[in-house]
């Protein structure tokens, strides 16, 4: 055993000694097979004999998580001058080659297939192609001299070269070396850029293609590009495009900078790929829905997804915890500061969405009532704290289903934002609305002025100094109560400053009617499928203590077979009833009785104005731009 790690810290020791980059690495993607979800990579780098180590990315920035997807690399080869160079894997890191380059090779050629198959996998891990389409995250198809811990991935340059399939068009923040960005093309060479540009430049491509123009009088520019299934997605009607451009104007008044040379939105409307949305500094990776843009309901519902990856490239990009600003991707992240990253982007972002008339007013605020009953009734919070679910995003990225409100998940997002809000509603009261979180965000995130893309860390401590310029207060106590509190009752102040306060009634928002279903968590507290099965329980709540859990299936309530319908009536005449409502289960093909004693009535939540205190939520939804 001292021997194996003996040889593997002699690789790492040495590992720069065979490579000195004077010439750029060459990438060249090959996506003529992407409807066969198989990619191509032949990457040329130049070296010196010796021993040296290759590196797949395995830290992806904005998945906060070793999610390299490493299990879907195949055909991974390496020659000099013709001929085959064994390689070998480090035995500890699976995301690192050893090799010894001979005497007489001045370069590698590596070449590498990525298997883009809808494995389940998450972010640039999951299905990214379809037959008509193909998003390239260059993570995928790439690895690169490693010579330790702190050398940089902004300091290896590589020249980007991509082969589409006939027909097909393109859209990314990188320059292309001809001239045009949106052109179809068979080989299309990129400028050369760092490795960390180039991970952070993903390719959008496909045959039914469309670019758009947003705010054109706005410097740098910014463009809306789409790619779809079939041309008839490809319809969008102008005012969600007036609704885009509002949004980048909207920006600019927000952040008084921008830290880009242009901007480009990469759309991918399909079901055959994964849907999420990834930041970068100049472009987002935004795959939703193939009917975003023609059917109003699910426009709305994805519409603050755009709001939030734009946001990402101050708060995240440029502005970015020092924990997560890692000087290449195998260095560990540390994702304490994620409830800014992701919390202050999830407030922002869903802020921007009713500012640029993606929502309105109304939508915003049935949703935020969502989000606060949701983390009002959510247990797990007695014994996790905000922080750790930050600390622990690596795992907790990758886990969900039954049990979620006890164990928690990624809470860092939507709790956040009630963290956010309550910080924005504090400054608005002490100041009497002369200061807002409008001018630490414009301070914080415009540091320096109109930039290009670049990362400035920050700490806690940066956090709260910038907090304390816009109103000093204690800031440091402020945050650390609501990051570190243990009890049920979600931090609902900033909802009660701003002039609301969280109640239940039996009748749903339009917000909660339009997502699509009836919910019973605060009521009977199940998720209940429209099939009757139960999808998760509310630790504590009524239906666990009744002996219900995730997997069973309702058959029948009151002797009538399960339909939503019949259980919603069985809930409101159980209140005019003394007598408990009876449910026959079935759990794993064994069936009991369940006797559930609740007089209540639906309960679905909804925000009421509180007297005496201003309507500040509408002062945060006004657009700055008039």
């Amino acid at each position: 055993m001292k021997v194996g790690i003996a040889a593997v810290s002699a690789f790492v020791m040495g590992a720069g000694l065979a490579w000195g980059q004077g010439a750029p690495i060459t990438l060249s993607v090959d996506l003529r097979d992407a409807p066969k979800k198989i990619l191509h990579a032949t990457e040329t780098i130049p070296v010196q004999p010796g021993a040296m180590t290759l590196a797949y990315p395995k830290w992806i920035p904005g998945e906060h998580m070793p999610s390299g997807p490493i299990d879907d690399q195949a055909g991974f080869l390496i020659t000099g001058n013709g001929q085959p160079i064994r390689w070998e894997r480090d035995p500890i890191d699976m995301f690192a080659y050893h090799l010894t380059v001979p005497a007489g090779v001045t370069s590698l050629t590596v070449k590498m297939d990525f298997l883009a198959t809808p494995n389940g996998g998450s972010f640039t891990a999951g299905g990214s192609t379809s037959a008509n389409l193909a998003v390239l995250s260059w993570n995928t198809l790439v690895v690169y001299p490693y010579s330790g811990p702190t050398m940089k991935a902004s300091d290896v340059m590589i020249a980007p070269s991509v082969t589409l399939p006939e027909g097909w068009h393109y859209g990314t923040a990188l320059e292309p070396t001809g001239g045009g960005n949106s052109a179809p093309g068979d080989q299309v060479g990129f400028k050369t850029v760092s490795l960390e540009q180039l991970i952070d430049s993903p390719v959008l491509t496909g045959r039914f293609f469309k670019e758009i123009p947003l705010a054109p009088e706005v410097t740098p520019k910014h463009y809306l590009d789409i790619v779809a299934d079939g041309p008839e997605d490809l319809a969008i009607n102008q005012a969600h495009i007036d609704d885009f451009s509002k949004l980048v104007r909207e920006t600019g008044a927000l952040y008084q900078s921008r830290h880009f040379t242009a901007y480009h939105f990469l759309v991918t409307l399909s079901d055959e790929t994964l849907h999420f949305g990834l930041e970068h500094h100049q472009s987002s990776d935004d795959r939703i829905p193939p009917d975003t843009f023609t059917n109003d309901h699910t426009f709305v519902e994805a519409g603050d997804l755009l709001p939030h990856e734009f946001t990402h490239s101050w708060n995240g990009k440029y502005r970015r915890p020092a924990g997560l600003a890692t000087p290449n991707y195998q260095v560990p992240m540390v994702g304490d500061g994620l409830w800014v990253y992701e919390g202050l982007t999830e407030y922002l972002g869903d802020v921007l969405a009713a500012r640029c008339g993606i929502w309105t007013p109304e939508q915003f605020r049935d949703r935020l009532a969502e989000i606060a009953a949701k983390y009002d009734n959510r247990p797990g919070r007695t014994w996790r704290d905000l922080q750790d679910t930050a600390r622990m995003a690596q795992v907790l990225y990758t886990v969900g289903g039954p049990y979620d409100n006890w164990r928690l998940g990624t809470d860092f997002y939507e709790e956040g934002e009630l963290v956010w809000l309550d910080v924005d509603t504090t400054i608005r009261s002490k100041t009497n609305g002369r200061k807002t979180l409008n001018d630490f965000v414009a301070a914080f995130h415009g540091l320096g002025g109109n930039t290009g893309p670049k990362v400035v860390p920050y700490t806690f401590e940066d956090v709260v100094a910038g907090l304390n310029a816009v109103v000093p207060m204690d800031w440091a106590g402020f945050l650390n109560e609501r990051l570190h509190m243990l009890q049920a009752a979600a931090p609902l102040g900033g909802i009660t400053n701003g002039g609301y306060k969280l109640v239940y009634k039996d009748k749903m928002s339009a917000w909660s009617e339009a997502s699509g279903g009836v919910d019973f968590w605060y009521s009977l507290g199940l998720h209940v499928s429209g099939k009757g099965q139960i999808r998760d329980v509310l630790v504590g709540g009524l239906g666990d203590k009744a002996g219900f859990g995730p997997g069973m299936t309702i058959v029948a309530v009151n002797g009538r077979a399960f339909s939503t319908p019949v259980l919603r009536a069985a809930i409101v005449d159980a209140k005019e009833s003394q007598a408990p409502t009876e449910f026959i289960v079935e759990n794993t093909g064994f069936y009991k009785v369940i006797k559930m004693d609740y007089h209540q009535g639906e309960k679905f939540p909804v925000f009421e104005r509180v007297s005496g205190v201003p309507d500040r939520l509408d002062e945060i939804l006004k657009p700055m731009v008039k």
